[in-house]
């Protein structure tokens, strides 16, 4: 959720630190990069919103898609087809994966790599994405600062380190000696970032004139955009005028109740409430969603039709909020024992110094208003998809006891909740993301030609979202509870990675840095 206290890049850090954040190590697993695979009998869910096929064989070379034989189709088996993949690739890493399935790799369209203050290293996190089948992540603030994390985005295109692809969003103005209140300076600096290799820009609030003039050029320079929208600025600039000036995605919610307000102009706030009081301020949302048009009012109607025309993206991170409506939830969510790294919980925990830490006192009248508004903020964005809106999935880890990679599969399952279909949820996660960052000819679905960007599941995430957190689904058998993790293996540029090697790993460091906090404490 990065800083809702930031404009212009300047003010209250969410993620304050003393050091900096550690990079990530030279790649030391994969080892199949650029040798081809052959994966055999798997079931495809391919992104695109159609049903799974099966089995089928793919063939991954250069990291690449460059072959997909459908063993069901009597055309492909009549020209050759699978029958004889060993012998045209005789060299190749083949793998049996009967009863697997493949989907795209995820797309998480709002990420943050965390200060050192939320994780021990950059290992850590994309570590976490990886094992959870995460392959693309927008990066929205650069908050380690934009030298780190272009460094990490370039090392992670060279497929040096074991990454996601990481697609910089620097904050709006970050870098800059002061806040952006002037259009020229606005133009400056978008190009400045554009010129040193960011992808877009991730703004809160600014003053209107600048912030008009960065989307056009930004636009210009075909450059991405989001906005989580300020509510100190949203009374001036909510998501429709953002829309309107050519945003490309509104994130989390902000700026969606205000831009359907008809019977008021402000939210209905206490006499006696200050923004700067963070607990008072995530408690307000909640009502606020109540204050505004109704489900399937004219109002909200005309609202969803013209964010559609303006094709404007809804990235909504459901699960980084849930904790508003139950915070036992969250507090007390079954993977923190074994991959929760001691900073990230002692981030969580309550305090003014570390942003979204807001639970000291969070009781039953906080939490009722915000399980009404879920109500209201769901139907939106379902309505939205139905229009023909694009929806992305976004985690916001690393922030309100979210831990990264595990917050977006909690997003799959809140999507789910929301009202798509299994299969309407995956587009979300894969080809809707890939769209919204300018991706799609390259990844986004399984298709010939695209990168191998996949993820391999012993189970069908259609049937139980489950399976794909790194802690595995619970399930019992004969009276004894098992935990079964379903994601084999996480596929980025071709390069195959050991989903539970990972796990492992990411265990490991955490045993490590709690180790090191015990000695020292």
């Amino acid at each position: 959720m990065c800083s809702e206290d930031q404009e212009g890049g300047h003010g209250h850090s969410p993620v304050p630190s003393a050091r900096r954040q550690v990079p990530a190590p030279d790649r030391a697993e994969g080892a199949h990069a650029g040798r081809t695979v052959v994966m055999r009998g798997v079931t495809i869910i391919d992104g695109t919103g159609a049903p799974a096929y099966g089995p089928a064989d793919l063939v991954l070379s250069e990291g690449r898609i460059v072959e997909i034989a459908d063993r069901t189709d009597p055309i492909a088996r009549s020209l050759g087809g699978s029958g004889d993949l060993e012998h045209r690739h005789p060299d190749a890493l083949h793998l049996d994966l009967k009863g697997h399935y493949v989907m795209p790799g995820l797309v998480d369209s709002h990420a943050h790599i965390g200060s050192a203050a939320q994780a021990p290293s950059a290992e850590y996190v994309y570590k976490l994405w990886l094992a959870h089948g995460v392959t693309t992540v927008r990066e929205v603030g650069c908050l380690n600062g934009l030298d780190f994390t272009l460094h990490e985005a370039e090392r992670s295109a060279d497929d040096a380190i074991t990454a996601p692809r990481i697609l910089p969003n620097p904050v709006f103005g970050l870098g800059g000696r002061g806040p952006i209140t002037a259009p020229e300076e606005a133009i400056e600096w978008v190009r400045g970032i554009a010129g040193r290799g960011a992808a877009g820009v991730k703004f809160f609030g600014a003053e209107p004139g600048a912030f008009e003039a960065a989307l056009r050029e930004i636009n210009e320079l075909g450059l991405d955009s989001a906005c989580h929208h300020e509510q100190r600025r949203v009374r001036q600039v909510n998501a429709m005028t953002t829309a309107r000036w050519g945003l490309r995605s509104v994130e989390h919610w902000y700026g969606l109740p205000e831009a359907m307000f008809r019977d008021r102009t402000v939210q209905d706030l206490p006499p006696g409430y200050n923004y700067s009081d963070e607990p008072a301020r995530y408690a307000s949302g909640g009502p606020l969603w109540l204050q505004t048009a109704a489900p399937g009012s004219p109002v909200w109607q005309e609202t969803l039709e013209e964010f559609v025309s303006l094709g404007l993206t809804m990235s909504p991170t459901f699960n980084i909020y849930i904790g508003h409506r139950d915070a036992a939830r969250v507090r007390g969510s079954e993977w923190h024992g074994e991959f929760t790294a001691p900073q990230l919980w002692d981030f969580f925990e309550p305090s003014p110094d570390s942003h979204g830490s807001v639970y000291g006192d969070w009781g039953t009248e906080q939490e009722i208003p915000w399980r009404q508004a879920y109500v209201r903020w769901m139907a939106l964005v379902n309505d939205y998809k139905n229009l023909g809106g694009r929806v992305t999935a976004g985690s916001d880890s690393g922030f309100i006891y979210k831990t990264f990679g595990f917050g977006i599969i909690e997003e799959l399952e809140l999507l789910r909740e929301a009202g798509f279909h299994p299969l309407e949820v995956v587009r979300a996660a894969t080809l809707s993301g890939a769209e919204l960052t300018g991706l799609d000819r390259e990844t986004g679905s399984v298709e010939v030609g695209k990168r191998a960007d996949l993820v391999v599941l012993s189970e069908n995430p259609l049937q139980n979202l489950k399976v794909m957190y790194a802690h595995g689904a619970l399930r019992y058998a004969d009276g004894v509870g098992a935990r079964h993790a379903a994601v084999r293996f996480t596929v980025k540029n071709g390069i195959v990675y050991d989903a539970e090697r990972l796990r492992a790993d990411v265990r490991e460091i955490v045993a490590e840095e709690r180790a090191r906090a015990h000695a020292v404490g």
